[in-house]
């Protein structure tokens, strides 16, 4: 009669201890997997922060050396604008006219070459530019983000500015997609090209993400990626703000473009910048000369 409940004690403590030692393995490994993501996370953080420091000093040296070339052109055509002046006015105008506008090229790069500067940062390396996004994309997939592409219209060639800003906006999207969606997160990103302008759109479903790594049933999916009509509203009227955003609205504006971020209800997060006259912008347009 003693030996039943003396089993069923032993029997109690044996599986306290098992579950003891489940709980504390399960605390384990979610420690491991927050460290294994972490340190992902860091890395990808390094990786990104690495190509934009990586990307200055090309873009610098480009620049300059455009700026260079036309000022020695300045220099060639204000030579031979003083020796016909006094016998062929009319090339002597043609070649003034030719300096100025050569003349504000080169200020303009080197306008674009001290707001680059003054990032502070240039390191001895080739920039990235759009040819370099396949590779951004393996980055980012290798790093959990499921990453698909797009492209409509025809491309038009792109100074190194403009590629480079382009590009920089392009990563920081898909990097703040993984750093807020976290592995698993879809990104879709899609280029429409039109005559003069490109639009840049990066659409993640952190949100939904989030949501399939608690549950895989859809209805505790769909339950917690319910929103409202006041939800819709929010993502409407709210202002996104942080230094990876301000330094892509930025980058959006150098070029005359327009940049807007915001959540998407129960989706997760869109980035979208608009270049109406990038061909254009790829000049001297919009680029203050008078400082």
């Amino acid at each position: 009669m003693e030996f039943w409940p003396l089993a069923a004690g032993v029997l109690a403590v044996v599986s306290a201890i098992v579950l003891t030692l489940w709980v504390v393995t399960a605390v384990r490994l979610r420690r491991i997997t927050f460290d294994r993501t972490a340190a992902e996370r860091m890395r990808i953080d390094l990786e990104l922060s690495l190509a934009e420091q990586n990307g200055r000093l090309g873009i610098i040296r480009e620049l300059q050396d455009g700026a260079v070339l036309n000022v020695s052109r300045l220099i060639t055509q204000a030579e031979g604008a003083r020796y016909t002046a006094e016998n062929d006015p009319a090339s002597a105008v043609r070649v003034a006219t030719a300096l100025v506008e050569d003349g504000r090229v080169a200020l303009a790069d080197m306008r674009r070459v001290l707001t680059i500067v003054r990032e502070g940062e240039a390191v001895d390396t080739p920039q990235p530019g759009l040819q370099s996004a396949r590779n951004l994309f393996r980055v980012m997939r290798d790093a959990g983000l499921e990453v698909s592409f797009a492209e409509s219209g025809d491309r038009f060639p792109l100074k190194p500015g403009a590629e480079l800003a382009i590009f920089r906006i392009l990563q920081g999207a898909l990097a703040n997609a993984l750093t807020h969606g976290g592995r698993g997160t879809s990104a879709s990103v899609s280029f429409a090209w039109t005559r003069d302008g490109l639009q840049l759109l990066v659409d993640d479903d952190g949100i939904r993400a989030a949501a399939r790594r608690v549950s895989s049933d859809p209805d505790e999916i769909a339950a917690a990626t319910r929103y409202t009509i006041d939800d819709d509203l929010h993502a409407l009227s709210e202002s996104v703000s942080g230094a990876g955003i301000t330094q892509m609205r930025e980058r959006a504006q150098l070029f005359g473009g327009t940049f807007t971020a915001g959540t998407v209800p129960g989706v997760g997060f869109s980035v979208s910048a608009v270049f109406p006259s990038l061909r254009y912008h790829n000049g001297v347009h919009g680029v203050n000369l008078s400082r």
